[in-house]
């Protein structure tokens, strides 16, 4: 090899390192189970990341609690969290924002064979509630029955307890029906479970017509107006390795052991409900709903969900104009 030809390989090579050092890097709080481990695996998968024009760096998280607190110190600049925690945390000062990733929310279930075919047949029945006495379908649950004149807050016995706890008390019918996150209800569907309402359903039943997102990526709004350029760039990556797990089953494929689905039946439900979430617009409609159903569950569990604040703080969502 000539002296020319080992420079050409040395400067390729070298530019070829500060391209990727001139990247830059957006630390992503993620859950090892979640969904959103998916995407990142299906963007390795296609390549995604390759030319993308950012580097990700992940940040394992235990749970959802978790990723607010490692917002908040500064550990990470995106999460997954919920709108109704933006808004609250925009009521005392924080700067967060919020851009759609899921309008999947979950529902509730009942055996196969159950006689509760209405929300009046839950009376004096045992309810499993995923997320505790705060947790919005819950909530939204309530204030839909009030629309019927029911109380169920009252006519109901509620077991609250986490998702797979939950799911193991209902398969021993140790509970009546259960009210829960949309990967554990897609569980449940899958061994026969019947579900009574969705989480969207309930939703239009409260006469919301525009679909609400249920979890979105939150971030500093300054720090987003620094990187604008970078988070579309992200945003845009996450949608079309969403996407391709949705259109290619060989993408999906490559990722279904992450599911943690015991079968193949099990694993179709769940991506069918998955892909069902995916966010198809965005909109002034889609952002005024929210603030819709951020009123009437500001009537609710004693505004302990909401906070003081009567409506949806100005800048809770971003929008990438």
């Amino acid at each position: 090899m000539n002296v020319k030809s080992l420079l050409l390989i040395c400067f390729t090579f070298f530019s070829g390192l500060c391209i990727a050092a001139e990247n830059p890097v957006i630390r992503l709080g993620t859950m090892a189970s979640g969904t959103l481990a998916w995407e990142l695996a299906a963007m390795k998968n296609a390549g995604l990341l390759d030319n993308s024009g950012f580097s990700l760096e992940t940040v394992t998280l235990a749970n959802q609690q978790a990723g607010k607190v490692a917002l908040q110190a500064g550990s990470v600049d995106i999460i997954l969290s919920d709108w109704i925690w933006v808004s609250s945390m925009r009521s005392e000062g924080a700067d967060y924002t919020f851009y759609p990733y899921s309008n999947s929310s979950g529902g509730l279930l009942v055996p196969a064979d159950s006689t509760i075919k209405t929300l009046a047949d839950l009376s004096g029945k045992k309810l499993g509630v995923a997320g505790g006495e705060l947790d919005k379908n819950w909530l939204l649950l309530q204030a839909l029955g009030r629309r019927q004149n029911l109380d169920l807050n009252k006519t109901v016995e509620k077991i609250y307890g986490a998702p797979p706890l939950l799911n193991q008390e209902f398969s021993e019918k140790r509970i009546d029906a259960v009210l829960t996150y949309w990967q554990f209800a897609a569980k449940l569907e899958a061994q026969g479970y019947r579900q009574l309402l969705s989480g969207e359903e309930i939703i239009r039943q409260l006469g919301i017509k525009e679909s609400v997102p249920s979890l979105g990526y939150v971030f500093n709004t300054k720090w987003a107006s620094r990187n604008k350029t970078t988070l579309k760039a992200f945003l845009q990556t996450a949608k079309l390795a969403k996407d391709k797990l949705c259109s290619d089953d060989a993408d999906w494929q490559k990722i279904a052991a992450l599911t943690k689905a015991e079968d193949a039946a099990g694993q179709q439900v769940l991506r069918a409900h998955y892909c069902q979430g995916r966010v198809a617009e965005w909109t002034d409609a889609n952002r005024k709903a929210a603030a819709a159903i951020y009123e009437q569950l500001h009537q609710l569990g004693n505004n302990k969900l909401t906070d003081k604040s009567s409506h949806l703080q100005t800048g809770t969502f971003w929008t990438d104009n």
